[in-house]
């Protein structure tokens, strides 16, 4: 039985609404996380106790069914006999550094400027990975719109921080999430190549969080020894989910994704997510600080920076040359 035009319609409506408050869900991570940074005054330590807990329930969901299990097990060896690209394995390193910034800026910065210089940085990477191919099988040329999007982001970023051009160190904090959506553009691509080999996202999203966590801890044990830096857990319980709620983005979106298609989905998520800061930044703002209009128009003008660079462009350039072995490109 088809549905009707107007029953499709409020589908898409409802969908849309379910998406924008899952992409709240990530402006809330980043403010458990920042909390927690500030409670253990470490913001190295927050991104190790905030990429541990959703490890830990990422291995319990994977290692309880034997399937994803095997293949769990199976990646070094794929790894080590080069079946897939070897970068795409490492791209838990990127959520690393988005987790770490979390844990250093968001007391500082507040959760709006946080998530509106993290989104600039993920428009200006889309924009460049389309244009190299990464992670789509066509390279999008470089359009108006896209380049216009482009410009915006960093128009975005500039408004957000402009409340705190005499303090220079702030600027410095709000450079690390934009630093973080830059790398974020591949992250998608090779979390996508190793759920492609193993045959589960699962698995992929486990592996994500192991190569961040163990990147983490490598480092924290360098300055263990270096500085004498003494790791310590947080005592309040709900700082333990900014893990947990990472993930439950990450699986609503993988259900909202089929009802809604990618382009919009991303508008949405992209609309709570500064939505999100925004209100997050007026019930629990950031000590010391306060919310300014420019951030709330920078924040708008990240969401049309957003919009604009989802758009199309009308020719597409060549195939792009996928670092990949034949046998495991993406279908």
């Amino acid at each position: 039985m088809s549905t009707s035009p107007t029953g499709r319609a409020a589908s898409v409506v409802v969908l849309t609404i379910a998406t924008v408050f899952a992409g709240m869900l990530g402006p809330l991570q980043s403010l458990v996380n920042g909390h927690l940074g500030t409670a253990l005054a470490d913001g190295h330590a927050a991104a190790l106790v905030s990429f541990g807990t959703g490890l830990v329930l990422m291995l319990i969901i994977v290692l309880a069914r034997t399937r994803t299990r095997d293949a769990f097990f199976r990646l070094p060896g794929q790894l080590v006999r080069g079946e897939i690209p070897r970068w795409n394995f490492f791209a838990g390193l990127c959520g690393a550094v988005i987790v770490l910034s979390e844990g250093v800026t968001v007391g500082f910065l507040g959760v709006a400027i946080f998530q509106t210089s993290l989104i600039s940085g993920m428009v200006i990477s889309g924009v460049v990975c389309d244009r190299l191919g990464i992670g789509v099988p066509f390279k999008q040329a470089m359009s108006a719109p896209r380049v216009a999007g482009a410009i915006l982001a960093i128009c975005a970023t500039v408004l957000v921080v402009s409340p705190n051009w005499s303090a220079p160190h702030m600027i410095a904090l709000a450079i690390m999430p934009f630093v973080g959506g830059l790398l974020a553009g591949w992250q998608p691509a090779g979390n996508s190549e190793v759920g492609l080999l193993s045959g589960s996202m699962f698995v992929s999203i486990t592996w994500n969080f192991l190569i961040g966590f163990v990147a983490l801890g490598l480092v924290y044990v360098v300055r263990m020894a270096v500085s004498g830096a003494h790791f310590t857990l947080p005592g309040t319980w709900w700082m333990y989910f900014g893990g947990p709620l990472g993930l439950m983005s990450i699986a609503l979106m993988a259900l909202l994704v089929r009802g809604l298609g990618l382009l919009l989905l991303g508008l949405a998520s992209t609309a709570g997510q500064l939505i999100g800061s925004l209100l997050l930044e007026l019930v629990a703002p950031a000590a010391g600080s306060s919310l300014h209009l420019v951030t709330v128009i920078g924040a708008f003008v990240a969401l049309a920076a957003a919009a604009i660079a989802m758009i199309p462009s009308r020719h597409t350039a060549e195939p792009a040359v996928l670092a990949q072995p034949a046998e495991v490109r993406r279908g």
